[in-house]
């Protein structure tokens, strides 16, 4: 009796250190992803046209197309939204919340709600399992896919519109391209570049 006890402790032993080699090399894996984000994002665009293609080809799974939708459209607005939110961030002495301009000059950067690679690692995930989803008939449930793609379209130019109504009352700008860099030179001064 004891030695079946302790037999099926070690079978316990050798599950979790299996699970814990394969977390180890999936970690290892992103970590070497990490870097490259032109490339993570080539192959989650590649992903999204496959998945496209098979919705196409076969003519079915939309609610599964739908779900995806909104969930990237979600995963989107928080990517776009910074960490600390300039509505919610109120001093009793300012005329409200902002975000750094040129008037006060203090220098936050932009802090976003969804790291560029959380936000990458996830549309891959549910694009993944949204293909999977695809080859199961159970979840191939008939509707009128117009009227999903209208509902879509007018939750995106909805939620888009408040959006940029929110960057543009609190003066911030969620991506780098075009902004100014600066560099410290020899004397140790910040320079623009």
């Amino acid at each position: 009796m004891e030695e079946e006890l302790l037999g099926s402790g070690s079978s316990k032993s050798k599950i979790s250190q299996i699970f814990t080699r394969l977390s180890q090399i999936h970690q290892a894996a992103l970590d070497r992803w990490t870097p490259h984000s032109r490339a993570r994002w080539s192959c989650t665009i590649l992903l999204l046209l496959l998945f496209a293609l098979r919705i196409i080809l076969n003519q079915g799974w939309y609610i599964i197309t739908y779900a995806l939708g909104i969930y990237h459209l979600n995963l989107f607005i928080a990517f776009l939204t910074p960490k600390i939110d300039p509505a919610m961030d109120f001093d009793a002495e300012d005329n409200g919340p902002e975000l750094p301009t040129r008037a006060n000059e203090e220098f936050r950067p932009f802090i976003r709600r969804l790291p560029e690679f959380k936000f990458w690692y996830s549309v891959t995930k549910s694009t993944i399992i949204g293909v999977i989803c695809t080859f199961f008939d159970c979840f191939n449930i008939p509707v009128f896919w117009p009227i999903l793609v209208m509902y879509f379209i007018t939750l995106f130019c909805i939620t888009m519109k408040r959006q940029i109504k929110h960057m543009i009352k609190y003066k911030y700008l969620p991506f780098t391209h075009g902004k100014p860099k600066y560099q410290a030179n020899e004397i140790g001064e910040v320079q623009s570049m």
